[in-house]
């Protein structure tokens, strides 16, 4: 009799550890935000060859699968990996090789730190990014007689915070053969008592070229981007314009190991760009994703290059403009509907809005499941809201707390109404895309969730929020940084929330941003960012 007791008792045991899988990692003890259809919440999941397996409570897991390794998260909150759906990834690692001006608060402090950076780095060019003169007390465009003097031989070119206007020297207008004759579309040369002010606005920085980074600077960029962002809780992001020639070293770091990043490329809009990829169609793998064209059909309202239908209210007889032309944008629309790729356009101001929904919607038109995007919405005429029913706004919530000081001078009380609304293009569209434009506001997605729900700036400015009607809901927004990104980058089947079988990219943070106090959120802090089930930060 004993003996059958002990034969079924190894039995048993045997048959117990033949239940139990094996698998990579098991995360246990943890507040777990699924954004799945459900919006559940889990304490536990399961990791398994990059992907999670299994997702529940902690004895459901820790009965059926055992692992080497086990993270107790302390009942930390847990999200999908952030997904920012608008960005200049590239851009931002260049930026540390260059100096930055953000944050600059008077023209003197940008010549200071001009002066600074060259000291240390004694380049040949100047090169940098980030002053806005809506910041200083002199809310005008600097001119440049100070920089000349300052830098008489040496060509300066520094673009303001939004990259739709540059300050030059003379130096660099003579190198580039600017004359006071020069003419442009799309752009504009300012002048003052007929001469040159080293302001130029949207296409006339074209002129300007600027030294371009070599293969070393641009594997160092990219790995100095990777880390700010891994160690925000970024596992994907979108970069929005980039060459062939930077795509396909992407590329090959991702395959070596050295970019372990998830980039999801927009290609610039030109004509190597567009005939290489559009013949060659999509391209995917595990970590890049090129299936998108970013499109400009404006300025930016920073710099009152925001095409509008009406004239500026700050600036009579100005409306902006359009810095492709109508019947080129038309074309494009046209060819890019014609192939697998996504139209994603940069439109700020109302006119442009319109112009790339009607377009949109003309050579969409019988064709199903296209995810086209309007990236920025941020001026739309209240009677074109509904024309977002089949586009997804490409939304980024720091631009309206960054904006609010001074863009109701620049559209009046009416126009502001259908401005950084985005709570309204929610119930046009039924999702939102959400990202930062960084480097041109702060990378930290938290700092996008803040201002898409509490509508504040960091110091908690306006007190009440600012259009508080158009916050979106926390649960709302997570799902903009996650699911619904995804979904605008065709990936929803493979990422944006932790469901079985999807890519186990996850990140740890201090504090629970869907419940905490509101002025907690910006400086919550990221414990731990997952690409993989490995950590990356």
């Amino acid at each position: 009799m004993r003996k059958s007791l002990l034969i079924i008792a190894v039995s048993i045991a045997i048959t117990s550890c033949k239940q139990q899988e094996k698998v990579d990692t098991i995360v246990i003890n943890s507040n777990t935000y699924t954004v799945n259809s459900n919006f559940d919440k889990a304490e536990s999941f399961a990791i398994k060859d990059g992907k999670f397996i299994a997702i529940g409570t902690n004895k459901e897991i820790q009965d059926k699968y055992t692992s080497s390794k086990t993270i107790d998260a302390e009942n930390k909150a847990i999200y999908p990996g952030f997904i920012d759906g608008h960005c200049h990834f590239y851009r931002l690692g260049l930026q540390q090789q260059k100096v930055n001006l953000v944050g600059t608060k008077s023209y003197d402090e940008v010549l200071q730190k001009l002066v600074e950076f060259q000291k240390e780095k004694n380049t040949t060019f100047i090169t940098g990014r980030g002053w806005d003169q809506n910041d200083w007390k002199t809310k005008e465009f600097p001119t440049k007689e100070k920089l000349d003097a300052l830098f008489p031989s040496i060509p300066v070119a520094v673009r303001r915070i939004d990259g739709h206007a540059m300050l030059v020297n003379q130096a660099a207008i003579d190198l580039a053969g600017i004359t006071i004759d020069t003419k442009i579309d799309g752009g504009e040369f300012f002048k003052k008592d007929g001469k040159l002010t080293g302001v130029l606005i949207d296409n006339a920085m074209n002129f300007i070229e600027v030294p371009k980074p070599n293969k070393q600077e641009q594997i160092q960029a990219l790995k100095d981007a990777e880390k700010i962002c891994f160690d925000l809780g970024l596992t994907t992001v979108d970069d929005a314009g980039l060459d062939r020639q930077v795509i396909e070293l992407i590329d090959s770091l991702q395959q070596t190991g050295d970019l372990k990043m998830r980039i999801y490329a927009m290609i610039s809009n030109n004509k190597e760009n567009l005939d290489y990829y559009l013949n060659k169609g999509v391209v995917k793998t595990d970590k890049l994703h090129v299936r998108s064209v970013k499109v400009y059909a404006d300025g930016a309202l920073g710099s009152r290059g925001g095409a509008l239908k009406e004239e500026y209210s700050d600036k009579k007889g100005h409306f902006g403009a359009l810095v492709n032309s109508y019947d080129d944008l038309q074309r494009l629309a046209k060819r890019i509907a014609s192939s697998e790729y996504q139209m994603n356009t940069h439109a700020i101001g109302d006119s442009a809005n319109y112009v790339m929904l009607k377009a949109y919607n003309k050579f969409l038109k019988n064709k199903d499941n296209r995810r086209w995007r309007i990236e920025h919405a941020q001026i739309v005429d209240l009677k074109d809201f509904h024309l977002f029913k089949n586009i997804i706004p490409s939304i980024q919530p720091t631009h309206a707390t960054s904006d609010m000081y001074w863009a109701e001078e620049r559209v009046g009380s009416e126009r502001i109404k259908g401005s950084y609304a985005y709570n309204d293009l929610l119930k046009q569209h039924g999702m939102v895309a959400l990202g930062t434009d960084f480097p041109i506001e702060n990378v930290s997605p938290l700092h996008t969730y803040y201002a898409a729900t509490i509508r504040k700036d960091l110091k908690g400015y306006p007190e009440k929020g600012y259009q508080m009607k158009n916050a979106l809901s926390r649960e709302n927004a997570l799902k903009g940084m996650t699911i619904w990104n995804a979904f605008a980058n065709f990936e929803e089947a493979e990422k944006g929330s932790i469901e079985v079988g999807k890519l186990a990219d996850f990140i740890i943070l201090e504090n629970d941003i869907v419940t905490v106090n509101g002025d907690k959120i910006p400086n919550t802090k990221v414990l731990e960012t997952f690409v993989n089930g490995e950590k990356v930060n």
